[in-house]
């Protein structure tokens, strides 16, 4: 009976992909919805977004691991990415009317500054799609017990069929009904897990005090640590251009702001709710601690739980990973069509380039489809793909928006000294403090090249 839930669920996200084509007039409704989403459906998209498999199944597995301490990167840091954007990054990038970021960097800096943005944009997206491709095998493995690589492919295949058709049209309307469908199914289980919400105070204060930490040692190694965890995503995100597609689908600039601000908040405390369940696991089940920790809250629920919760946990869970995933294809696909391809085609016509920014759909989910085989974990493959744009975009689009002697050189010095230094500490030397490199020569780059300039 499980098993027709999920295919039924499956077959009715297929069916508003085919209705959401309908939609699609013309490329401003495929990337952006037209800009016509009003406030709740703008709020429960950006929720969405970022509500996928690093959040149920990655930090749940590392909170029953290391405790509050260790999920300070998400969902903590997410939240305040939400934030900040609707405070300090959604009012200026409404009023410059464009298409994609990519757009933002040409504008600003100019063409050079814009490829160069593109690329990192684009390629720090392939992760993060190949992290939601892996759970959703990882979901129908457990399930269905269909292998893990078939369970990889269908996945892969259900996104890439809606989001091709509708675009951010499907992107929206699944986006709303799977938030829906993610609050309703998180609560229930949680109900259940917990005999009606009452075991919930025993339980979590059957943990000891030091569980429950949120600031580090203090050392100075446990502090930078600290602030690396907060701003991988809380600030590496802002740059990307799956948030911004959600400022610029905004009905309007003061729905631009609000629904981001709504959305941090929404998605923090949703997100407890996974980390109260991580504690359940650890204290009642402690031996799935033993097991793939991806896996722990999966194999709760399937072992202890009820049918009618079953299909609402799976269902809710389905529809955070597919939501992200739909949303992480459509980004750089749009970035690498406006910004990469179609320069270089004279006399495009609007409707070319809608077909173009569907091909390029195909294209970005077959690059996410080899990471997704590539066996890294979700949680790391989510991680490394924030950090990217942390370290190369974050630095350039600020001074954009808030510094007056902004230039060209000095985005592109910023860009590739702050992408370069990360790279070699993180995948050469593993070292700790790479991100942290990565962002000082990034700062330290764009503030040298200005003064080199204004002389």
């Amino acid at each position: 009976m499980l098993l027709g839930f999920i295919l039924l669920y499956i077959l009715g996200t297929l069916l508003i992909g085919v209705l959401a084509l309908r939609l699609v007039k013309n490329s401003k409704d495929y990337i952006l919805a037209g800009r016509s989403l009003p406030l709740y459906m703008a709020t429960f998209v950006s929720f969405a977004t970022w509500f996928g498999s690093e959040t149920v199944l990655g930090a749940s597995s590392v909170m029953a691991k290391e405790g509050l301490l260790g999920v300070i990167e998400d969902p903590f840091g997410a939240a305040l990415c939400l934030i900040l954007i609707g405070l300090f990054f959604a009012k200026p990038l409404y009023r410059m009317n464009l298409l994609t970021m990519g757009d933002f960097y040409r504008v600003v800096y100019g063409r050079k500054a814009e490829v160069v943005a593109s690329f990192m944009i684009v390629f720090s997206y392939f992760g993060w799609v190949g992290a939601q491709m892996v759970a959703i095998g990882v979901i129908l493995q457990l399930v269905l017990g269909v292998p893990l690589l078939w369970g990889i492919l269908l996945g892969f295949g259900v996104v890439l069929f809606y989001t091709f058709l509708g675009g951010m049209w499907a992107v929206s309307l699944t986006d709303f009904l799977q938030t829906i469908m993610i609050i309703v199914g998180l609560i229930a289980v949680l109900y259940e897990v917990s005999s009606g919400f009452s075991q919930i105070a025993p339980v979590l204060a059957s943990q000891p005090l030091d569980y429950y930490r949120f600031f580090p040692e203090p050392s100075i190694k446990e502090i930078l640590l600290y602030i690396s965890a907060w701003i991988t995503i809380g600030l590496g995100s802002i740059p990307q251009q799956d948030v911004f597609q959600r400022v610029m689908a905004s009905r309007s600039e003061r729905v631009a702001v609000l629904s981001s601000i709504s959305a941090g908040f929404m998605y923090l405390t949703v997100a407890l709710i996974p980390l109260i369940l991580a504690v359940f696991a650890r204290t009642r089940y402690p031996e799935l601690l033993d097991i793939d920790p991806q896996l722990m809250l999966p194999t709760m629920i399937m072992e202890h739980a009820s049918l009618p919760t079953k299909v609402l946990f799976f269902g809710a869970l389905l529809s955070a990973i597919m939501s992200t995933a739909s949303a992480a294809v459509l980004a750089p696909a749009s970035v690498l069509s406006e910004n990469l391809i179609k320069p270089y085609i004279r006399n495009l016509s609007d409707k070319g380039f809608l077909w173009l920014t569907r091909a390029c759909v195909v294209l970005v989910s077959l690059a996410s489809l080899m990471f997704a085989l590539s066996g890294e974990s979700i949680y790391h493959l989510v991680a490394s793909s924030s950090a990217l744009s942390l370290v190369s975009l974050f630095v350039p689009l600020t001074a954009g928006l808030y510094f007056k002697g902004s230039n060209p050189v000095s985005a592109i010095a910023s860009m590739l000294s702050g992408f370069f230094s990360w790279a070699l500490l993180e995948y050469v030397f593993h070292n700790d403090f790479a991100l942290l490199v990565g962002l000082g020569f990034s700062i330290s780059s764009y503030i040298l090249f200005t003064l080199i300039w204004k002389r």
